[in-house]
């Protein structure tokens, strides 16, 4: 049966594409974002789309999407924040494994930046919204959950290898006897103020 090896859910900001990427590539495996497929669908973004369509219709296309790729071999399979909100998408995760990311409420807000990209985070009050956020989907993303891995003060790298430990699989380079090369993602988080590092150049994203 085609599935993903392994399934990332977690609230904005968590790192989901983040970690997802340094794990695709340390399992030698494809990378697949959902929001990134949505959009390609649709031809607009998650954004625009909320304001033109409604977010009703977003979860529809987002469901369908979800599904879709629970049943391809997709490699690391990143979901939106709000994927698990779906009933249908929570029993199809049932025959996964999945990881959730867990954030603060304050790592959340200063990874996000309470972009206007992120549509439920463009309100009067973003900070209420995202706390109203973590707290409604906390217990939707646990129920889901393979392992749950906390993201605090871990870069990507230590994130990824607490997954890869977590759910007992091995790396490219751990089959072959070696070890991964260091890379900017080996560094801690130096502080709180201090975003992810990208996986490929060690920027600052999420």
């Amino acid at each position: 049966m085609s599935r993903p090896l392994l399934v990332l859910v977690g609230p904005p900001g968590s790192g989901k594409s983040t970690v997802g990427k340094v794990l695709a590539r340390r399992l030698a495996v494809t990378f697949t974002d959902v929001d990134t497929v949505v959009e390609e669908r649709v031809g607009t973004t998650i954004a625009d789309m909320f304001t033109t369509q409604g977010e009703p219709a977003f979860r529809a296309v987002e469901r369908e999407v979800v599904a879709e790729l629970l049943d391809t071999e997709c490699g690391v399979l990143a979901l939106g924040g709000g994927s698990v909100l779906a009933a249908e998408t929570r029993a199809l995760l049932a025959a996964h494994r999945v990881v959730s990311l867990q954030v603060s409420l304050a790592d959340g807000i200063r990874r996000t930046g309470m972009s206007t990209a992120r549509p439920l985070l463009a309100g009067v009050n973003p900070r209420a919204t995202f706390r109203t956020l973590l707290e409604a989907r906390a217990p939707l993303y646990a129920q889901v959950a393979t392992i749950q891995v906390d993201t605090a003060r871990r870069s990507a790298n230590q994130v990824a290898a607490a997954v890869l430990a977590g759910l007992g699989l091995e790396t490219v380079e751990q089959q072959a006897g070696g070890s991964a090369d260091a890379d900017p993602n080996d560094q801690i988080t130096p502080s709180e103020a201090a975003p992810l590092p990208d996986p490929v150049l060690g920027r600052p994203t999420d």
